[in-house]
């Protein structure tokens, strides 16, 4: 099945939330518990969270199928900050990681940001990694679900750019 990687539109917004929950839902039980899975669903934006973030500055790379529909996407925020990276589980293990992350950071590059960086879940540690991003530390926090906290973690992660200085 053939990829394309575009920019985000607005019609977008539904199947990108969609997308979001059933990552986290099937592949996110890889590597974290019920009750973890279940606070991180909870936490993640309704589809017009999307459209929203886009007007303010944040650039949504689109990994489409064939009928030009979202099957996985990735977030780059005006600072640098690569928020969000999914693949519904229907479409994992194609290389889609891979192409999101270099687009943000073609993008990142003409947009002459000094470095990325992000918070990788266990699962997407792997594909940052790939893309040249190293671990600076694990983070342990709380998730609060019903009142009460879920313990789980993630890795803050960076990747500086460099530039090559121009001869004249």
């Amino acid at each position: 099945m053939g990829y394309t990687i575009r920019p985000f539109d607005h019609a977008d917004a539904p199947a990108l939330a969609n997308i979001t929950l059933a990552a986290i839902r099937a592949v996110g039980s890889a590597r974290y518990s019920p009750q973890q899975v279940n606070a991180w669903v909870a936490r993640h934006p309704a589809p017009e969270r999307f459209t929203t973030r886009a007007k303010n500055g944040a650039r949504i790379f689109i990994a489409a199928a064939q009928d030009d529909q979202p099957v996985a996407y990735s977030l780059l925020e005006p600072d640098g900050h690569l928020d969000m990276l999914y693949c519904h589980p229907d479409h994992t293990r194609r290389g889609l990681a891979d192409l999101l992350l270099r687009a943000a950071e073609g993008y990142a590059r003409t947009a002459a940001m000094k470095y990325l960086f992000t918070e990788a879940s266990e699962l997407a540690r792997p594909a940052f990694e790939r893309a040249g991003y190293v671990v600076l530390h694990r983070r342990d926090f709380d998730i609060e679900l019903d009142g009460k906290p879920v313990p789980i973690h993630n890795y803050a992660m960076e990747k500086p750019l460099i530039y090559a200085a121009h001869a004249n």
